[in-house]
């Protein structure tokens, strides 16, 4: 006789995460971005995971597996490895109710990271080169001391929980006809996804990964979860090279198409989220609208609803982001001149670019690099600029006035 198999995740069990949960998670508002609107061509919705108390929506599936431990359990503890956003989830609700809780994380965690883990509650213990080497302390500690472990994604209770924000959306945004969800292991969207299409199945479901690191999509293809070799993103939150085991069957069943985005895009969303929605987000919270913007899928102007699933961005990596996107937008150049070494010719170029009404953000004035002969100098002028052509006019403007320049990128 066959044997029927029994689901990981149902539409009963994210509802019943969603009343265990109450309301120790925060609703993140889900509005509608006219901007956003207008310059994808959508009625496009975010739902903005980004502002709860940890900064991202991991604390959902991590207190629902927290309020499903038997007294034995929570007395015993809890451990999970994670080098961001799940570990401040499991700290912050592992603390408020009174569970000692271990996170091992890498020991190149930033400093930032380790520290609010800290804050939160945690034990935090710094071992390994990267997350699998993290992973693996976090199991042996975990046979060794008895604790509970609390996977980022692939738990059924995880996903359950993660899954609650596809109740809110059903009730936030009553015609939703479309959902863009980022994809790391596959837990966020497996549960969103059953949330939807048990209730709707018309809804459609789209998963986006860092082109870098598509785990879920080689699973697919291959029908099982694949080790895909390490790369470098600034979506590391998504950065996951195999998906789960659970949630692979799960993203099969439900999600409708999987598109990936470049780190270029994603920083792009990033920017973009900042200046016309006031609304941070870290590599993998912005990817989702990367693939809308970039028109990665077609949505056929389906009511949309993005997800930001995550704020917890390194300020550094940020001032990187704002720069090279105001590079990219012709918002800000960076030229080399090629001046005569002789008093006057720096102030005819300032005259110049005033004239052209470009503000000087730095300049780099130097005589005995560059190669120049000991007849010339240079000077890098970094401008803010008011786009392409802007630029295309101060180049002229150069050009007629003699000198010799170079743009540099």
């Amino acid at each position: 006789m066959k044997e029927t198999l029994v689901e990981p995740v149902t539409l009963a069990a994210i509802m019943a995460a969603r009343a265990r949960i109450g309301d120790a998670i925060h609703v993140s508002p889900c509005h509608l971005s006219h901007s956003l609107s207008s310059l994808t061509g959508l009625p496009l919705h975010l739902k903005l995971e980004n502002l709860q108390r940890t900064g991202s929506f991991k604390e959902r599936g991590a207190l629902n597996k927290l309020l499903t431990l038997s007294n034995v359990e929570r007395q015993r503890g809890v451990i999970a490895a994670s080098a961001g956003n799940h570990a401040q989830g499991v700290a912050f609700h592992a603390a408020a109710r009174g569970i000692r809780a271990q996170i091992v994380m890498p020991l190149a965690t930033p400093l930032v990271k380790v520290a609010a883990t800290r804050s939160y509650g945690a034990e935090v213990i710094l071992h390994g080169a990267n997350y699998d080497e993290a992973y693996d302390e976090a199991m042996r500690r975990r046979v060794e001391e008895g604790r509970t472990f609390i996977h980022p994604f692939d738990d059924a209770e995880v996903i359950a929980g993660q899954g609650t924000i596809g109740l809110e959306l059903l009730e936030q945004v009553p015609d939703i006809e479309a959902v863009v969800v980022p994809i790391g292991g596959g837990g966020l969207i497996a549960g969103v996804a059953c949330a939807l299409k048990e209730s709707n199945p018309q809804i459609r479901v789209i998963g986006v990964e860092p082109e870098k690191l598509p785990s879920m999509l080689r699973a697919r293809e291959v029908g099982k979860p694949v080790t895909i070799g390490a790369e470098a993103t600034i979506a590391d939150g998504i950065a996951v090279r195999r998906a789960g085991d659970l949630t692979l069957p799960l993203v099969n069943r439900y999600v409708d198409e999987i598109v990936t985005v470049d780190d270029e895009e994603i920083a792009s969303a990033i920017l973009t989220l900042l200046e016309h929605e006031k609304t941070l987000a870290e590599g993998a919270g912005a990817a989702a609208l990367a693939a809308v913007v970039q028109a990665k899928t077609n949505l056929r102007h389906r009511r949309t609803v993005v997800l930001i699933c995550g704020g917890n961005i390194d300020v550094s990596l940020l001032a990187k982001i704002i720069e090279r996107g105001l590079v990219k937008d012709g918002r800000l150049l960076r030229v080399r001149v090629y001046l005569q070494d002789r008093p006057g010719s720096l102030l005819y170029l300032t005259e110049i670019l005033a004239r052209e009404r470009a503000n000087i953000v730095e300049t780099v004035h130097n005589r005995a690099y560059y190669g120049v002969s000991l007849g010339e100098t240079v000077i890098d002028v970094t401008l803010e600029t008011r786009g392409s052509t802007h630029i295309t006019a101060i180049s002229h403007a150069l050009k007629e006035a003699g000198f010799r320049f170079e743009r540099i990128h």
